[in-house]
């Protein structure tokens, strides 16, 4: 069988899984993780090999982060190099081998960080996805009472936004094309939705909370 190659390198070479010299030490200071690599994190507090990932990335709403090998194997790499996870060759069935990606402590507590960190204006801007896969990783990684703190952060990020939202319809709408208006509606809905959805994730937990009592 022909040896699994990335981008032209042996899979099970000694070189790929050494500290990655291609990579220059200078970009790497610079480099902020992706929301690829915090859902890589998130998934290998699992350990599991480039192939595995793939398939959750391709069989899941994930998709949407990439489950390209192109995408995902360099990702790997950039995060190995950091020390946030570490890969290791083990014993496949036959004679097969594969590299199998552990998250080390450096990794968990990045990704405790980002889980933790304050939902501000820009997350909401730039989209719920990632705030979505930040509380996806919350429970496992941190536990629960991370998860309504975050919830409580969103909810109070959102309540802020909204305001912000209406007062910047009501000064443009009079000079506004019907759609544009109609389109900037259902921003503020589905932005009301998101806060909703806080105050249901609260309301959940604090459920459960006095059931466990």
């Amino acid at each position: 069988m022909a040896a699994l190659s990335v981008s032209g390198r042996n899979l099970y070479s000694t070189h790929r899984y050494s500290t990655y010299s291609t990579i220059g030490t200078s970009s790497m200071a610079d480099w902020k993780i992706p929301s690829l690599g915090y859902a890589l994190l998130g998934l290998l507090q699992k350990p599991s090999s480039g192939y595995d990932l793939r398939k959750v990335f391709s069989s899941t709403s994930m998709k949407t982060y990439s489950d390209s090998p192109g995408a995902i194997y360099p990702a790997l790499r950039r995060l190995e190099h950091r020390g946030l996870v570490r890969g290791t060759i083990e014993e496949g069935s036959g004679m097969r081998r594969r590299q199998v990606f552990h998250l080390t402590q450096k990794g968990l507590s990045e990704l405790k960080k980002w889980i933790t960190r304050p939902v501000g204006r820009e997350d909401l801007v730039r989209g719920q996805q990632e705030i979505m896969l930040r509380f996806a990783f919350s429970e496992t990684a941190v536990g629960p009472a991370a998860a309504t703190a975050l919830a409580k952060s969103l909810g109070g990020a959102v309540e802020a936004y909204i305001t912000q939202l209406h007062e910047e319809l009501n000064a443009s709408k009079a000079t506004m094309p019907t759609s544009a208006r109609l389109a900037f509606e259902g921003g503020i809905r589905a932005t009301e939705c998101l806060q909703q959805w806080a105050r249901y994730v609260i309301t959940t937990y604090e459920q459960e909370n006095k059931g466990g009592a």
